[in-house]
């Protein structure tokens, strides 16, 4: 299975080497694992890597027993492969969707690197928005809002619930090192590296500390604005005049800020606070203290407020440069235009310094006879 086409072959195992076939290596890595699922004997191990672990049955009243999963050692087992299955699948969007687009549109180095990254994330907030929202409908998330806070801790997870955690940290990990695969400019990578890390700490996060729920509904607000943020910058680089998308993230950007802080505050500061099972103890996945508390609403607000000041300083950014290029163009001053000038002569007119008779045409000019 290639992804790229080569013209040119590196040494084995060499940086070029790696950089062109980290694919290609990646797939072979997964293909090893399932054909594991064949035999017996490795099937077990197989199933380490393919699906989540620690499930646990908890008797229920309508059906039984109803499977749940909670965290543990083995789950970055599982992590590994679904950053390997990531990695294959960021390969296959480069390759068949974004490079023939952008080739289409003649984007310059600066751009299409850009382009690329917008191209790569649109693809993944949309499916995440709608995997996400799923998930909180069908758990009763968004119908009961007191559900993000009592019976916490909410150690024991649904199987879609915890899955789309793991899918979630593989995602991130492995946009560390498609920095690197793909290239990117020196002066692009503390950017990315600023919102991947922040998305790696608010997911490990809310996995860790057992708010699942919360982390679901923020992950929620927070991925449908990027979405329209990244799919905003995709139709400016088809057409620079297209900024329609871009008021639309204006509008939204704000709105989504206030609601992740209202929600964040009511559930941690408020909610988690009225519960009566108040102690710290990681054995029991138990973190609801006063310090825990304030440290986790202190980083959410710190990131909120972070995000906010740097949205603020780029739109006075662009607004100032808005303002100098109208300044700029009403500067300009317009050359006037000249009349032509008619000059009467005897037996015609000059016109723009060009004798000419009567009726429009040239006069003839006399010839001189020889002596």
């Amino acid at each position: 299975m290639a992804f790229r086409r080569r013209t040119k072959s590196y040494p084995l195992f060499s940086q070029e080497f790696v950089i062109h076939n980290h694919a290609d290596i990646g797939f072979c890595l997964v293909l090893c694992v399932l054909i594991g699922l064949m035999f017996e004997v490795t099937a077990k191990t197989a199933f380490l890597f393919i699906l989540p672990q620690y499930n646990v049955s908890v008797p229920s009243a309508d059906s039984g027993e109803t499977v749940y999963y909670h965290y543990g050692p083995k789950d970055l087992v599982t992590i590994l492969f679904y950053f390997f299955i990531s990695i294959i699948l960021h390969a296959v969007v480069q390759e068949y969707i974004l490079d023939k687009i952008s080739k289409r549109l003649h984007l310059s180095k600066v751009k299409n690197s850009k382009f690329n990254e917008s191209g790569q994330l649109v693809i993944f907030h949309l499916s995440s928005v709608i995997w996400c929202f799923y998930v909180v409908v069908t758990e009763g998330y968004l119908t009961n809002p007191r559900s993000l806070w009592e019976d916490y801790p909410h150690v024991y997870l649904p199987f879609q619930v915890k899955f789309f955690y793991v899918c979630q940290l593989a995602y991130w990990l492995h946009a560390l090192p498609e920095l690197y695969f793909q290239k990117v400019r020196k002066e692009e990578i503390p950017r990315q590296l600023q919102y991947i890390c922040l998305y790696l700490v608010h997911i490990a996060g809310a996995y860790l500390l057992n708010l699942s729920r919360l982390g679901l509904i923020l992950l929620l607000l927070q991925y449908s604005t990027d979405f329209l943020f990244h799919m905003a910058r995709l139709f400016y680089f088809a057409d620079e005049n297209n900024e329609r998308l871009f008021n639309a993230w204006v509008a939204v950007f704000g709105v989504t800020r206030l609601f992740i802080l209202t929600l964040a505050v009511l559930a941690i500061g408020f909610g988690l606070a009225r519960v009566e099972n108040q102690s710290f103890d990681p054995e029991k996945g138990n973190f609801n203290t006063l310090l825990c508390r304030l440290c986790v609403l202190l980083l959410v607000c710190a990131a909120q407020a972070w995000l906010m000041w740097r949205f603020i300083h780029s739109q006075l950014r662009h607004w100032r440069e808005y303002w100098n290029e109208q300044s700029a163009k009403r500067r300009i001053p317009v050359a006037p235009r000249l009349p032509t000038r008619l000059m009467k002569r005897e037996s015609g007119y000059h016109e723009n310094g060009v004798v000419k008779a009567e009726n429009g045409t040239s006069p003839r000019t006399k010839k001189l006879k020889s002596p």
